[in-house]
């Protein structure tokens, strides 16, 4: 079961990492790069939000990025791997306790990842370009990770829920951390116009959903047929 669940996530990790990397060197890498140079710009070039107020934004310059090119490319290539695989085990994980019947079921737990740890919260904290105001970090990440626990449990009960009452249990679940709301900062300002502003989000949403996808879909697939070669051995 381990070495079925490892291989099952070590495949899916790599080929959803490298669709999502490709993805984003394509879409939403240029994206960002555009804000960077707004963000280099003079402060002239602050487009707020609020009337005569901007958002104070600090640099290190002795921090370290990766530079255009290559080492952007593989740095983002080793964080999302990573994450994929991390994802791709809990995926695995899950279908040892309800293993998918046909591959087309990855596509479902798919759309729950993506509906879980990227469309909730980025209701109340959407992805934000180089140079945009935020909230206090320990906050945002605090309301983060309670809402993704608040989705996977919502959804769960509405999935799997035996009765009425536990199904709307996990609707009033859902909307609790919406209710309560993301942390704001004082006052909205970025650096990047609107409209890039606009094609971010759209990039980021589309990407991760693609890349969910792939995720559900790939992992399906391997566990069951690393299953039925268990069985056929």
């Amino acid at each position: 079961m381990i070495k079925r669940i490892v291989q099952t996530a070590g495949f899916t990790g790599l080929l959803a990492a490298l669709l999502l990397t490709l993805l984003q060197s394509f879409w939403v890498a240029p994206l960002i790069l555009q804000a960077e140079a707004f963000e280099k710009a003079p402060a002239t070039q602050v487009h707020e939000h609020a009337d005569g107020a901007a958002a104070a934004h600090s640099h290190d310059a002795e921090a370290w990025e990766p530079e255009d090119g290559w080492q952007r490319v593989l740095s983002t290539t080793g964080g999302n791997l990573v994450v994929a695989v991390g994802f791709a085990l809990m995926l695995a994980g899950l279908y040892t306790l309800r293993a998918p019947t046909r591959t087309a079921q990855g596509l479902l737990w798919g759309l729950a990842g993506y509906a879980t740890f990227v469309l909730a919260p980025t209701l109340g904290l959407p992805p934000e370009l180089p140079g945009t105001a935020a909230a206090d970090l320990a906050q945002r990440q605090i309301w983060w990770v309670g809402t993704a626990a608040s989705t996977a449990a919502g959804i769960a009960l509405v999935v799997f829920g035996r009765n009425w009452l536990l199904k709307v249990f996990g609707v009033a679940i859902l909307v609790v951390p919406h209710v309560i709301g993301a942390p704001q900062p004082e006052v909205h300002s970025m650096l990047a116009p609107e409209a890039l502003e606009a094609q971010f989000k759209i990039a980021s949403q589309l990407t991760n959903v693609a890349f969910w996808l792939a995720l559900g879909l790939i992992s399906a697939w391997l566990f069951r047929r690393n299953r039925d070669e268990q069985y056929s051995a």
